[in-house]
């Protein structure tokens, strides 16, 4: 029988790079299909969007900029929350460390990156 629960050390788990950075990818689509939970070091990430994914940022530590859709920046501090819904192009810069859910759990298919012209 599985367990309706999940327990993970964050200490013990080692972040692996990504297009923002560096992602300690705590709870993931392995774990389960519902959402996922990375706490994410951001530094300049590439413009991208998702076609199932709704993610939540909200910022732990350090300073940035997100740009949302075209041109819209929003300046980024501790406690800043930002929810950012399927389709929308969005880009973090700084130096900031944020967790980041994401509903359903994000999977590596539905990160597409916007082309510059």
């Amino acid at each position: 029988m599985k367990k309706g629960f999940v327990v993970k050390d964050s200490k013990k788990i080692k972040s692996v790079d990504c297009p923002c950075g560096f992602s300690t990818r705590i709870i993931t689509a392995r774990d389960t299909p519902l959402v996922n939970f990375h706490i994410t070091h951001i530094t300049n990430s590439s413009k991208h969007y998702h076609l199932k994914c709704t993610e939540l940022y909200f910022i732990l530590e350090g300073e940035g900029q997100m740009e949302l859709e075209e041109n819209n920046i929003i300046g980024l501090t501790p406690g800043i929350v930002v929810m950012i819904k399927p389709g929308v192009p969005h880009r973090g810069y700084g130096d900031f460390k944020a967790i980041v859910v994401g509903v359903p759990a994000m999977e590596e298919n539905d990160e597409f990156f916007c082309i510059k012209t």
